[in-house]
């Protein structure tokens, strides 16, 4: 509990650069005993023992009250006599049902193996087929170009 003319001036009071108002690990107090302890002793950390209620001081003296622990539990009474050890549980359902995810999970990783190599064969040809468009095209062009020039030069016009 720090009293503060500004946030900043309780952020430097408390040595530190972060916001703590900000994260809400600090805020303006409501408590009126609080604020009037603070205000006694301006810019000055004040304490009070964790938990407790009671004042807010620079240099708190007392504990706070903590309840008493629980005391051991009673044993509980034996009422009858207890059959035979129950056999362990039957885990062939289980180890079936674990064994068919793993074998579900594999065969989906054996089909993106699969698909992925279909995809880049298939992208590999995508590009194959776009170099001989490019390559067929600027042949094409160039016999275009060849044909207006002879056109021209044999007296034609576009």
């Amino acid at each position: 509990m720090i009293a503060a003319p500004s946030r900043a001036a309780a952020l430097r009071a408390w040595d530190t650069h972060q916001d703590l108002f900000a994260s809400g690990q600090a805020w303006v107090s409501t408590d009126d005993a609080a604020r009037e302890a603070a205000l006694e002793h301006p810019e000055t950390l004040l304490r009070r023992p964790i938990g407790s209620s009671g004042a807010y001081e620079i240099e708190p003296a007392g504990l706070p009250k903590i309840p008493d622990a629980p005391g051991p539990k009673k044993a509980r009474a034996k009422t009858a006599k207890r059959g035979p050890p129950k056999p362990p549980a039957d885990r062939t359902r289980l180890d079936a049902a674990e064994s068919e995810l793993r074998d579900v999970d594999q065969g989906r990783k054996q089909e993106e193996g699969d698909l992925r190599r279909e995809e880049e064969a298939f992208q590999a040809r995508r590009e194959a087929a776009q170099d001989a468009y490019v390559r067929a095209r600027k042949a094409a062009t160039a016999a275009v170009v060849a044909a207006r020039k002879a056109y021209r030069k044999a007296g034609g016009s576009d």
